[in-house]
């Protein structure tokens, strides 16, 4: 088993602020990342005090003995610079390679007399193995408090899960990290256990004078494929996962950044003419169809839909809006979803592209996907059905939709 740390480290931003307290040496805010590759590799950040300039995650094969544990093999994490905000902290990062497919591993991170506990994680496995993936909308606001029954309710309903969507808007400030915080407590174990996917929002981003930057936290707290555009590594990306190839795109970019959405939608052809894998799921922040009449996010509509027709793209899974919506544009093309999983809340302007719809609701998504059928679920966050559908192929024409439960 081969192990390299990712050399990913330039930054080194401190802004002290005077109410700044200490943050422990033992790691906390741990959460698996997906990679280019899940089912050979995982990354893995998590957060220590400033003092500590060095870290280490341990690996191994998981096995029913406790005795695993001398075979672990060390690794030392890639460290970030003191970065604050009310507190100074380090971020480390590691990434596992060369692991085996659908394979039981358990891990810790840490050194010296402060380590966590061991989290334990499976890898993807191969093409056409059946598997289960989770898909939330906004969390944004309250997160500790309301947040948290979404994402612990929709792992209970899935422990199995290859993957975590988190649609954009993870928190209200992007560069407060006392929300962050609530955002990690939420998930607690979740994120340590299960590779999260994550798209930047509108609220993840800072806007300094007239340009805007993602949030300071964004890089460093989260290890992502860098396989996408140059300039937006680890916001723009893709993964392949046991015959579903997940595209990652920064629509925040594609909506403020003209320069970047034409890197965008240039990147994302390529990408989707080269995919081979049987069924390919889109996400990003804000909708193609959106909820709202006041909103129209016109660049995303006119630059990247073509693209999302034109490739037979599956699912496309958005947020945003602050409500729940699924439908087609005239009965073809992908299927789309808005959802929302925290509880900030909008009203929802009906249109003829929903076939459902939802508000004043928290939302999760567990959907199944295997050679056959992508089967889609909408619960809210008291365990009740809302929404569900089967996707199927039918050569040379448009998926067959099938409803499960009738709208």
């Amino acid at each position: 088993m081969n192990i390299h740390y990712a050399g990913r480290w330039l930054l080194a931003t401190c802004f002290f602020l005077p109410q700044a307290r200490a943050q422990q040496a033992r790691p906390d805010n741990i959460v698996l990342n997906v990679t280019a590759d899940p089912s050979r590799s995982a990354a893995v950040n998590w957060r220590t005090n400033a003092v500590t300039d060095s870290s280490y995650a341990e690996i191994a094969p998981a096995s029913p003995d406790p005795a695993f544990t001398a075979k672990a093999v060390r690794v030392p994490a890639a460290t970030s610079g003191i970065i604050s905000d009310t507190i100074a902290a380090r971020y480390h990062s590691v990434v596992f390679n060369d692991l085996q497919p659908n394979t039981e591993y358990a891990y810790r991170v840490g050194k010296g007399n402060d380590w966590s506990e061991w989290f334990q994680f499976r890898t993807a496995g191969l093409p056409g193995q059946p598997f289960s993936f989770i898909y939330l909308g906004d969390a944004q606001t309250n997160l500790r408090s309301l947040w948290s029954r979404a994402i612990r309710k929709a792992w209970s309903a899935a422990p199995d899960a290859r993957l975590i969507i988190h649609a954009g808007d993870l928190v209200n400030r992007g560069n407060n990290y006392d929300e962050w915080q609530q955002w990690f407590e939420a998930g607690s174990f979740i994120h340590a256990s299960v590779p999260g996917l994550m798209s930047p929002g509108n609220h993840e981003y800072h806007y300094p004078k007239d340009s805007g930057q993602v949030s300071v936290f964004w890089r460093p707290q989260f290890a992502l494929p860098e396989n996408g555009p140059a300039g937006l590594e680890e916001t723009c990306y893709y993964t392949d996962v046991q015959g579903a190839r997940f595209i990652s795109l920064n629509s925040q970019e594609i909506e403020i950044n003209e320069r970047l959405l034409h890197l965008q939608r240039d990147w994302l052809e390529k990408v989707l003419q080269e995919n081979k894998q049987r069924w390919t799921i889109v996400t990003f922040h804000h909708p193609v169809l959106s909820t709202k009449k006041t909103r129209d996010n016109k660049f995303i509509r006119e630059y990247i839909k073509p693209l999302l027709d034109k490739y037979k793209v599956d699912l496309v899974l958005t947020g945003h809006d602050h409500t729940y919506a699924r439908g087609r544009d005239g009965n073809q093309g992908p299927v789309y979803a808005v959802s929302v999983s925290g509880p900030k809340m909008y009203e929802i302007d009906p249109a003829p592209w929903m076939a459902v719809t939802g508000s004043h609701e928290q939302f999760y998504q567990i959907i199944r996907v295997d050679d056959k059928a992508i089967r889609y679920t909408a619960y809210t966050v008291d365990g009740e059905v809302h929404d569900a559908f089967e996707l199927t192929k039918q050569p040379g024409r448009q998926n067959l939709l099938k409803n499960v439960k009738k709208p």
